[in-house]
């Protein structure tokens, strides 16, 4: 087998095609070993690279080889263990060769696997290729058109700074191998016959002196053939295009009263982490409001979502009616795809549970695309859960989901935002 390693310097990114048909050829492989890696690194780590390795075996190519049918034979140089007749033990793998593991062994080949490393925006791209907003629609839009520059081939005029060097040197060449044809062409007979006359007549010859001449004025036309012409010039040819913007609008409505231990304010906030980086890196234009309650509802900013230290007791209705209130004030012109995700231990106070579920129904829901309850307890479901049940099967933009510990966060997540096929 032949192995060629390219060592040549990568500055300017030589190898980025060479690196995305990899990519495309071993996409199964990738997002397996992507899958894998994401259950065993914590939420601070989501937004870095990894270390993918694929095994030997899905690396291996195709190849053309001597059939076994048919009558042949076959002459082995320097045998001097076997005769005809004799049986070969077909060689071992190597047990555990490449992954260092098991035993030891003198006999047989095999490979290691195949290991690189994943930058931060292949590994994202991969962890939320199959993911989004579910029931996503293209709504009347209140901003102005937007519109995205994107590459449209060459144009023959333009600014010196879009000028493409490589085409337009590639186009000068051409203009004058063409124009210069007819000239090289004549200069290469006229050289033929001066050699000849040269022969004959030696320098001094009439003949010798008209050739000459004549060949230097075909070389004085070719060298006045212009080595780049502004005609030659080629600039890289970018136009804006009108590009489809959907605004959409993300409730993050998060319970930190003081039945939601430190343990479960960490899983709650690993979610909305999760989930904010899913909808930034995923959507231009979306907004996020985020909601802390306890007994009373307040609206905050990023900053203060995750990190006050704020509590107290429990009247989820309260966030509820906030979100009512937000949506009417903001995002009731029909302009809008509304989303909600609630996250809380759901130990409500019993009184407040049934209005939560009015709330939800009433006033919540018809504005809503989708609306995901999580709700986060080791035990079994409580009372806000069970009167969130009542909805799910009247309502298909309602979901619910359960997490136990911080190894449900990706299974939940990937479940409530998987893309749907039509």
């Amino acid at each position: 087998m032949v192995r060629i390693i390219d060592r040549r310097f990568d500055s300017k990114g030589k190898s980025t095609v060479n690196r995305q048909r990899f990519m495309r050829r071993f996409k199964q492989q990738i997002r397996k070993a992507v899958s894998e890696a994401i259950h065993g690194r914590s939420i601070r780590d989501l937004d870095n690279g990894e270390e993918v390795s694929i095994p030997a075996r899905d690396l291996s190519e195709p190849i053309l080889h001597q059939g076994r049918g048919g009558i042949w034979e076959q002459v082995f140089s320097g045998n001097d263990q076997f005769s005809s007749g004799d049986l070969i033990n077909r060689p071992l793998g190597g047990a555990g060769g490449g992954s260092g593991k098991g035993k030891a062994s003198n006999e047989g080949e095999h490979e290691d696997e195949f290991v690189f490393q994943l930058s931060r925006e292949e590994f994202l791209d991969l962890f939320f290729e199959d993911l989004e907003l579910p029931r996503l629609i293209r709504t009347q839009l209140a901003r102005v058109t937007d519109y995205k520059t994107q590459r449209a081939g060459f144009t023959s005029d333009g600014v010196p700074a879009n000028i493409n060097i490589v085409r337009s040197m590639r186009g000068a060449l051409g203009r004058r191998l063409a124009l210069g044809s007819p000239y090289n062409a004549r200069l290469r007979e006229l050289q033929r016959e001066l050699d000849d006359a040269l022969d004959r007549c030696g320098e001094d010859g009439e003949e010798v002196r008209t050739l000459r001449a004549e060949i230097a004025k075909l070389r004085a036309k070719v060298d006045k053939i212009p080595f780049i012409d502004s005609f030659d010039l080629r600039y890289n040819n970018r136009v804006k295009v009108p590009r489809p913007t959907t605004q959409a609008v993300m409730f993050c409505v998060m319970d930190v009263s003081g039945s939601m231990d430190e343990e479960r304010k960490s899983t709650a906030k690993r979610f909305f982490m999760l989930l904010h980086l899913f909808l930034t890196r995923s959507y231009e234009h979306i907004e996020v409001v985020f909601i802390r309650h306890h007994t009373v509802a307040k609206e905050t900013d990023e900053d203060e979502f995750f990190h006050s230290r704020e509590s107290g007791g429990t009247v989820v209705s309260s966030a509820l009616v906030l979100m009512r209130d937000i949506i009417r004030e903001r995002y009731a012109n029909g302009q809008w795809n509304i989303y909600g995700a609630q996250a809380s231990d759901g130990d409500n106070w019993d009184n407040d549970s049934p209005i939560c579920r009015k709330l939800l129904e009433n006033d919540i829901l018809p504005w809503c695309q989708y609306f995901a309850y999580i709700e986060i307890t080791s035990g079994d479901p409580q009372n806000l859960w069970r009167e969130y049940e009542k909805l799910s099967s009247r309502h298909d933009n309602f979901a619910m989901q359960h997490i136990e510990s911080p190894a449900d966060i990706y299974p939940v997540f990937r479940e409530l935002f998987k893309k749907t096929i039509a």
